[in-house]
């Protein structure tokens, strides 16, 4: 199967049962997303899967052959160049991350969450659902619960998704 990653085909052979986090990490190198539970519920593990936001310990690589997975690394620049993802900016800005262990995941879910709401895709707190999306403190906090950072450096990467945001 194929896999593109961070702008990058990687050609994998995996087991039918790997999932695509092991597929990133374990056969392709790429170790931004992070295994946090292994279950969904924390959110560390997430990527940009065809521009949109994944968690990649539920999901089976075999499913996503040909997909094009943009992973926290590969937000940013080139490496020589230093340029960061203006949400990766801002979570350093606003110390939007402590031992930055779910710093990948939340990037990435910040990243698929503002293309989200910029395109009127409403969250369970959307009071109205036939106009423009505001992102709210509210907004921002239920369309990110599926991040969860154990330090608490929550007001943070608030703080950096409002900046990102235009706020």
């Amino acid at each position: 199967m194929t896999l593109r990653i961070d702008g990058t085909d990687h050609e994998l052979t995996v087991d039918t049962r790997t999932t695509l986090l092991d597929a990133l990490r374990e056969r392709a190198g790429n170790t931004s997303p992070k295994k946090g539970c292994d279950h969904g519920q924390c959110g560390s593990c997430t990527v940009l899967l065809d521009g949109r936001r994944h968690l990649t310990c539920l999901a089976l690589a075999v499913a996503y052959d040909g997909a094009e997975i943009v992973t926290a690394a590969g937000l940013a620049g080139p490496a020589d160049e230093g340029d960061l993802h203006p949400v990766q900016q801002a979570f350093i800005t606003h110390d939007g991350f402590q031992c930055g262990y779910c710093t990948p995941g939340q990037v990435c879910s910040a990243v698929g969450m503002l293309e989200e709401a910029g395109r009127g895709a409403p969250s369970h707190v959307t009071a109205d659902l036939e106009a423009d999306v505001d992102l709210t403190d509210e907004e921002i906090r239920e369309r990110m619960s599926g991040n969860l950072c154990r330090c608490g450096a929550y007001a943070g990467i608030l703080g950096a998704i409002r900046e990102s945001a235009g706020r």
